[in-house]
């Protein structure tokens, strides 16, 4: 079957479809929430979610709106985002030492195996390097804008901009 049919199906409630389309997207779609989390049994959690929120929305998607992937893919940043921002996540972690986190924040291996596990890195590869830092830390690591205009020490209007410019290159690049 098709992507374009299991996803008919899917908006008709199909549920094989739905199961085909977890088996097809889950792993990736794990992928792109726990590089945001970084919690395993959270980024599970937030898996399920998403897959349930994919079956009650699958009649909002449409292809003239880009790619069901991609769809899948904001689903699921979003919710991890959500999730990360939630006042339980952060209670869980008030206890935690700020200096176990550092080498997160700085790994640039992040965006790397994040891209190999939804295909993207050649492309992301590609781009100059702080179109790499703006892309890796609004969309790999869940910053906010303003967050990500701190962190590169860069105005926020500027990250705005780069962003957008940033999103046209990888777009373009990827033939969308």
């Amino acid at each position: 079957m098709q992507p374009d049919e299991l996803i008919v199906l899917l908006q008709n409630r199909d549920q094989r479809a739905f199961s085909k389309l977890y088996e097809m997207y889950s792993e990736s779609t794990y992928g792109i929430i726990y590089n945001i989390l970084l919690d395993t049994d959270l980024a599970e959690e937030v898996l399920q979610d998403v897959f349930i929120k994919i079956w009650e929305k699958s009649s909002t998607y449409s292809s003239s709106k880009g790619r069901f992937f991609t769809w899948i893919l904001n689903i699921a940043r979003n919710a991890a985002i959500d999730k990360l921002r939630s006042k339980s996540f952060k209670n869980s972690k008030k206890n935690l030492d700020a200096d176990n986190f550092v080498h997160i924040l700085e790994d640039q291996t992040n965006l790397n195996q994040t891209t190999d596990t939804i295909g993207l890195r050649t492309f992301v590869k590609a781009l100059e390097p702080l179109c790499r830092k703006v892309i890796d830390l609004l969309y790999f690591k869940g910053f906010t804008q303003v967050e990500a205009s701190e962190k590169l020490d860069i105005p926020l209007g500027t990250i705005k901009t780069r962003n957008r410019n940033c999103l046209k290159s990888l777009r373009n690049s990827m033939g969308e």
